[in-house]
């Protein structure tokens, strides 16, 4: 449970942070959110899928993506989600010097130019955190669908979703190599069992 949804005393430390977003009034949402695209073997069917069920998400894009794939960025903009930055080199906060890595944070807004920001691995340094807050509104997460994982099947990932979702969560999923098979799987059936619990879908801006 620890990482798919992360614990208290995890969000504690990063009060910086926007982990959960709980509005107030009728209705409940979640909000979905995609990491570490673009890629043209990912993305596309990724956007495919989330046009058949009409729904609007936030990619956190590597920034190294985005200069390959400059033609995918603007797809996932013309379809009307939001993008956000995801560094440029995938870089963990905690195993990179802090000018480093906010060197390369600042190399990735070049390219995607969003306000948004999501630490690699959900991992930082308090003093990073504090930097990088001052620029972006971080967007860390509630449930981490673990589709990235080899060891986990289409099914596992899929009851990720459907037990640790509540009002407000932020999923992360991943439109990546390593997520392929298991998030073009899982997304269909993650998004309509969402639908069916009622859950609207909010977009991160």
């Amino acid at each position: 449970m620890f990482i798919e949804q992360p614990p208290l005393f995890y969000r504690l430390l990063f009060p910086e942070a926007i982990w959960r977003i709980q509005r107030h009034g009728s209705g409940t949402a979640v909000y979905v959110t995609f990491d570490d695209g673009p890629v043209p073997e990912v993305t596309p069917q990724v956007l495919d899928i989330l046009d058949r069920y009409g729904v609007k998400a936030t990619f956190f894009m590597v920034g190294d993506n985005v200069r390959r794939h400059p033609e995918l960025y603007q797809e996932v903009k013309r379809r009307g989600h939001t993008v956000g930055n995801h560094t440029m080199h995938h870089l963990q906060g905690m195993k990179s010097r802090s000018i480093t890595y906010l060197r390369d944070i600042a190399e990735a807004d070049s390219l995607i130019g969003s306000r948004l920001f999501r630490p690699p691995h959900g991992i930082m340094r308090w003093a990073q955190a504090r930097t990088i807050k001052r620029r972006y509104n971080i967007i860390m997460y509630d449930v981490v669908t673990r589709d990235y994982s080899r060891k986990l099947s289409p099914e596992r990932v899929f009851d990720n979703v459907r037990k640790y979702t509540r009002d407000g969560s932020i999923i992360v999923f991943h439109d990546s190599l390593k997520a392929r098979d298991n998030v073009l799987e899982v997304l269909p059936r993650a998004l309509e069992w969402l639908k069916e619990q009622g859950y609207e879908f909010g977009k991160l801006d």
